[in-house]
């Protein structure tokens, strides 16, 4: 690359932060993540990931090495060395649904307060999801007041939305299916160009508020599809068709019903991303005063799916349950809004005996947004997590596979003849233990 690589700075080491950091190093730029969590910013310095991620360990530690990413608590620093920042901090849901934005002003007071010592002129980009009109609305205004600079003369503002599955996240940074650069005045994305010069796929130049509103369109999608998918499968289980073959030749077609992404009945969708995101659009429908009763369907829907599954693993009148796999999906420790977590609970409350086996949760290694989850919403499910799978596999009476991470011949060695097996992942045929005498699908 040579010419064209940038010094970026990327606040906040979360998930996405802690990918774009380690993807963009690895293509060459320069690149100091920062964050207000000392342990994150201690392992990135040391070379090694914050958050557990398919292939993120391999990148951080080949960076590191090469001496293109570093990790700092210390703003102004990190600023002084770079011309890019993104801001990758969290956008979490209140209650109502409204999405909290003190972290993202947080973030962009800290960055002003640095840019005010800096002359040459910086870009800033935002990645966090948020609704139309934010990055105007409450970036800019941080930015300005706290620099005492002018958007638009000393300094750009961007928004770059980001398309990262977890579990696939750093696949998806290089095969984005687009890349979505928004700024006022198109003259404001040149270092962003440079910065994604590398990608493949279409690069989309847009306005901030049609860049914001492009992110929210496609989860609302993704979340629509899981749950239309569900609910499909669940019809056709109870009228004894066979799920699986209805929806191979649904997904087949790709002139009409474009990806097989998302379609496929498994659980319930979860994570960080899809239900706040569905949250935020309510209530901002609601202070709008329009209803949108298709899109005020879907959390229902979702969480009717959750209660589906509680109800087939109590229908067994077993007490000793072991579930395999507790974050939302395989591949990350993300427990956010996670189904697992809710299934847990609600069976916790009906008096059964939980063991939980989730290999990528196991306690000691959890740092920053999960931890702390753990300590202050389920503490009590922290200490159902056990590391043995076999342990999990051995009390049970009904082992529940909540996780595709599962290895399919060490759980078929561990299964006994009696246990009743309910999948909620839609494992693959091939990958469901052999000689299992009463296997059940959520919804196939």
């Amino acid at each position: 690359m040579g010419m064209n690589s940038r010094s970026v700075s990327i606040f906040g080491l979360g998930y996405v932060g802690s990918v774009t950091a380690a993807c963009l190093a690895h293509k060459g730029h320069r690149v100091i993540g920062v964050d207000v969590n000392p342990d994150k910013v201690e392992m990135l310095e040391a070379g090694r990931s914050p958050v557990i991620e398919a292939q993120l360990d391999e990148l951080v530690a080949e960076s590191h090495q090469a001496g293109r990413l570093r990790a700092t608590t210390d703003t102004s620093a990190a600023l002084a060395q770079s011309d890019v920042s993104f801001a990758c901090v969290g956008t979490p849901s209140h209650r109502n649904g409204k999405i909290d934005v003190t972290q993202i002003e947080h973030v962009c007071r800290e960055i002003g307060r640095g840019l005010a010592a800096k002359n040459s002129y910086h870009t800033i980009v935002l990645r966090s999801t948020v609704l139309p009109g934010t990055t105007q609305s409450v970036v800019v205004p941080a930015l300005e007041s706290s620099s005492q600079k002018r958007a638009g003369v000393d300094f750009a503002v961007c928004y770059n939305p980001e398309f990262m599955r977890e579990g696939t996240a750093v696949a998806d940074f290089f095969e984005p299916p687009y890349t979505i650069l928004g700024a006022e005045a198109p003259q404001q994305l040149v270092p962003l160009r440079e910065v994604y010069g590398w990608v493949p796929g279409q690069v989309f130049e847009t306005s901030l508020a049609v860049a914001e509103m492009a992110k929210y369109v496609s989860n609302a999608f993704h979340a629509l599809k899981v749950s239309f998918a569900n609910e499909v499968g669940t019809l056709a289980k109870q009228l004894g068709v066979d799920t699986e073959a209805v929806i191979r030749i649904f997904t087949s077609d790709t002139r009409l019903n474009i990806s097989r992404a998302y379609l496929s009945p498994g659980f319930a969708f979860g994570g960080s991303c899809l239900p706040k995101d569905l949250r935020a659009l309510e209530f901002r429908a609601n202070e709008l005063d329009l209803r949108l009763p298709l899109l005020k369907a879907i959390l229902p829907s979702n969480a009717e799916h959750v209660e589906r599954a509680v109800e087939t693993i109590l229908h067994s009148s077993k007490k000793k349950i072991g579930l395999l796999g507790l974050s939302f999906k395989a591949g990350t420790d993300d427990l956010r809004e996670s189904p697992q977590v809710l299934l847990t609970k609600r069976l916790i409350g009906e008096g059964c005996h939980v063991r939980i086996w989730d290999p990528c949760v196991s306690l000691g290694h959890l740092i920053g947004s999960n931890r702390q989850f753990i300590d202050q919403v389920i503490p009590h499910i922290g200490s159902l997590l056990w590391t043995s799978l076999e342990e999990v596999v051995g009390a049970a009476e009904v082992v529940v596979i909540g996780t595709k991470s599962v290895d399919r011949a060490e759980l078929a060695a561990l299964l006994r003849p009696e246990q009743i097996v309910i999948d909620l992942v839609h494992l693959e045929k091939a990958a469901r233990p052999e000689g299992m005498t009463s296997y059940q699908g959520l919804c196939w």
